[in-house]
């Protein structure tokens, strides 16, 4: 039997994770027994395998899951009524929207950036270079980095609403779950990546610095893919990340 559809205001994780939850009070997923492989759910449940990495990840913030590197996930606990998988904003979901809106916010710096502005932009992918393996090092600069750029668009309301994703990405359990994940990986900011963004600051091209910077948004879509799928979910990630690029 087809799976009912979602709300149309949910992400299918959500609906997923909720699934799933139901299914472990339900005694399908017993406390101590694995879940069956990311493979195998997206089969069971109709979605694809990145679908499934988030709502595992959804489920492992509430402390319902424990993903256990190499082996899967297991169920530790039954779920109480104050857990919600999902509540909180994911980081899947925020660099979709960074990617969406610090694009424009760099096309936008392309045309009204100062000499100034643009050389202090590069300070900040020095700083990232830097910080090489020191993760708060890197992270801080790669915020500057961001941040300063959206200063450089001469808009106020974009600056907020970039800030805003930026102190998300920070204050969201699941966002600082899956990034925490990514370090556990060895997974740093990329300075070519940066660079590319002030080479096309530099040269005034408003559309070579939104393409930059989707680029580079879509390469941390990447690496926060990479950190929870291991061997599995190549082609969906793919799928997704010439979506996010455009």
């Amino acid at each position: 039997m087809q799976n009912p559809a979602p709300p149309v205001h949910d992400r299918i994780y959500k609906h997923l994770a909720r699934r799933i939850l139901a299914e472990i009070i339900a005694g399908k997923y017993p406390v101590g027994s694995r879940l069956p492989a990311e493979r195998e759910l997206a089969i069971i449940y109709e979605v694809s395998r990145p679908t499934v990495r988030e709502a595992v990840i959804a489920l492992e913030v509430q402390g319902i899951v424990d993903v256990r590197i190499g082996s899967g996930a297991y169920v530790v606990r039954l779920p109480s009524e104050d857990d919600h998988p999902g509540s909180h904003l994911s980081a899947f979901e925020l660099t979709e929207a960074r990617a969406l809106i610090e694009a424009e916010a760099a096309a936008l710096a392309a045309t009204l950036a100062t000499d100034a502005e643009i050389e202090e932009i590069a300070a900040h992918v020095d700083a990232i270079a830097r910080a090489d393996r020191n993760a708060a090092g890197a992270e801080a600069a790669d915020r500057a980095f961001h941040l300063a750029i959206a200063s450089a668009a001469r808009n106020g309301a974009l600056l907020g609403a970039i800030i805003s994703l930026w102190d998300m990405r920070e204050t969201s359990a699941e966002a600082a779950l899956l990034h925490e994940k990514a370090r556990s990986a060895n997974i740093m900011p990329v300075v070519d990546e940066h660079s590319a963004v002030v080479s096309a600051l530099r040269a005034r091209d408003p559309e070579a610095a939104r393409a930059a910077m989707r680029g580079h948004l879509a390469s941390v879509l990447e690496a926060l893919l990479f950190a929870t799928e291991g061997e599995e979910g190549q082609e969906e990630r793919r799928t997704r990340l010439r979506t996010v690029a455009g």
